[in-house]
């Protein structure tokens, strides 16, 4: 006859696995520990990395280093305006700390001039845009003036049709420089995933 086991045997078979286990545990929490000082970096990139590193335990630093880059590499984006630019630069130094390759840092570096040029023109092409549908959204506002018996003046990004204008030549300009971030990007994920190569 078989022997029935008791509830305790039962449970204490099924947490074998789990003791062993703790050592990915402890990876996986120093891995989010990384993310938590990534987000805390970006609010305050004065934080030294060098430091926070070095206070972990030597067997969760890899672990801490993963989602360290994990969060940085994911800041690696086209800036939406000026006040983006801080931020990439803190993204940079942040990298720079976990991938002390020259051959990145001098990658990056063009890559912050790049960002900086799609900024202006940015603002240039929108102005640009704005001038050569000047005209049509005049016309528009002539005809809203008449039909309303008041003078009516329109912000352009009110208007569906240059909405429409705006993002098909936007997005062209955005696709040349997206590139260059999926670059810096991957080779970001190939210095860190085999450092000293």
């Amino acid at each position: 006859m078989a022997r029935i086991k008791s509830a305790l045997e039962i449970a204490l078979e099924k947490t074998e696995s789990v003791k062993s286990d703790k050592a990915s545990i402890s990876q996986y929490e120093a891995k989010q520990s990384g993310k938590r000082l990534a987000n805390s970096y970006l609010e305050n990139p004065e934080l030294s990395l060098e430091a926070e590193i070095k206070k972990a335990p030597a067997d969760q630093r890899d672990s801490l280093k993963e989602g360290l880059f994990d969060v940085l590499v994911s800041q690696i984006a086209l800036p939406a305006g000026k006040d983006d630019e801080k931020r990439i630069a803190a993204v940079g130094k942040g990298l720079s700390v976990l991938i002390p390759d020259s051959r990145f840092s001098a990658l990056y570096g063009q890559l912050t001039q790049a960002l900086t040029q799609y900024l202006d023109e940015t603002e240039q092409f929108e102005q640009m845009l704005k001038q050569q549908y000047g005209p049509k959204l005049r016309q528009k506002e002539e005809e809203l003036s008449r039909r309303m018996g008041q003078q009516v003046r329109l912000d352009p990004f009110q208007d569906p049709e240059f909405v429409a204008f705006y993002n098909q030549n936007m997005g062209a300009l955005k696709d040349r420089y997206q590139s260059a971030v999926d670059q810096v990007r991957e080779e970001a994920q190939k210095l860190f995933a085999s450092p000293g190569e």
